[in-house]
């Protein structure tokens, strides 16, 4: 044993050695400098690229710094015709992920509009899908109590799949027929 060397620690691979890291590096770089700039379209792409292809240490920062720009570019075409343009694209903004930015979007047409009720019922999605089951049981009763219909799209909604199971819930979607508001129930013949 006595004439062996021990191996040689393997080396890191640096900023000079590896191309593509040192590309992921030129365009993190690239997209903090066009954040900067306000230029949130481009710096999107370049830290997109980085998410995509570049290495974890890397990709973690500037998903962080992706989220800012998606944020950024979100806020800046907020400008819509109707409510319900404005729910769609707050819909979309639950559908990929960002409640907290489709919760926001849902507050905004609720101070236009104080009776929307799907509003009311996108925050109760919103709500159930992040786990807050007091406050969507609350925003989908006033939904129901705007627009009883939106008690029966409750009923088929996977989005409120986390809260089947719950008795207050299965009582907002299923009243008993004297807790209904008059009129509500139809009257034998």
């Amino acid at each position: 044993m006595a004439g062996k060397k021990p191996p040689a620690p393997p080396q890191k691979t640096g900023f000079k050695q590896d191309p593509g890291f040192a590309q992921a590096v030129q365009n993190y770089e690239s997209g903090l400098k066009a954040m900067q700039e306000h230029k949130f379209e481009k710096a999107k792409g370049l830290l997109e690229k980085i998410v995509a292809n570049g290495p974890r240490e890397l990709a973690d920062r500037a998903r962080m710094h992706l989220s800012t720009c998606t944020q950024q570019l979100a806020e800046a075409s907020s400008s819509f015709k109707t409510n319900e343009e404005h729910f769609d694209y707050a819909v979309s903004l639950m559908n990929s992920g960002h409640f907290d930015q489709a919760r926001t979007h849902m507050e905004k047409i609720l101070k236009h509009d104080a009776k929307a009720d799907f509003a009311y019922y996108g925050l109760a999605v919103v709500d159930c899908l992040t786990g807050q089951v007091e406050s969507s049981l609350k925003q989908l009763s006033e939904a129901i109590r705007l627009n009883p219909h939106n008690r029966y799209q409750a009923r088929n909604d996977s989005d409120f799949q986390n809260m089947a199971d719950d008795p207050r819930f299965t009582e907002l979607l299923y009243p008993e027929p004297t807790d209904m508001p008059p009129g509500a129930e139809q009257r034998k013949r």
